[in-house]
């Protein structure tokens, strides 16, 4: 079963893009995701409509983050997204009639309500600069373990 893995590719660009002096063009992005530029332009797409980041054109154009780290939380993202399906699992819908099924779905419905709850509760508490920091932590160990 395929994963929607798009906010974590959003978290990965956007981190690139702000240790990035200057704007970033679809193609660099594209490279650090190994993806297609397209699908990079159809996702900050959907980030500048909802104010994160900003696009400029010409030679030394590209995508630049408009919206402050400090603010700019995963639950933003997700939203900015169109709140893809956190689970990947779900009910059975072959006989609703079935009162086994009724009740396996409602035990499920609820499980599933809680837990997404729980997790977008937690990505709100996840910002942008909580994560260019933890990035930041991680290449100053390593750039130290290599010497």
């Amino acid at each position: 079963m395929k994963r929607d893995s798009r906010l974590s590719s959003v978290l990965h660009a956007l981190l690139h893009m702000a240790e990035h002096d200057g704007p970033m063009t679809s193609d660099a992005i594209g490279q650090c995701l190994g993806t297609n530029p397209v699908v990079v332009r159809r996702t900050m797409g959907l980030l500048r409509e909802a104010g994160l980041v900003s696009a400029e054109r010409g030679h030394a154009g590209g995508w630049r983050i408009s919206a402050d780290l400090n603010r700019v939380t995963l639950r933003d993202l997700h939203d900015a997204l169109g709140e893809p399906a956190v689970f990947a699992i779900g009910n059975r819908h072959e006989n609703p009639a079935c009162l086994v099924e009724q009740s396996v779905n409602a035990a499920l419905d609820r499980a599933f309500t809680e837990a997404e709850a729980l997790l977008l509760s937690h990505f709100a508490t996840v910002t942008l600069a909580a994560l260019a920091a933890d990035f930041a932590r991680r290449h100053a160990d390593w750039r130290a373990s290599k010497e």
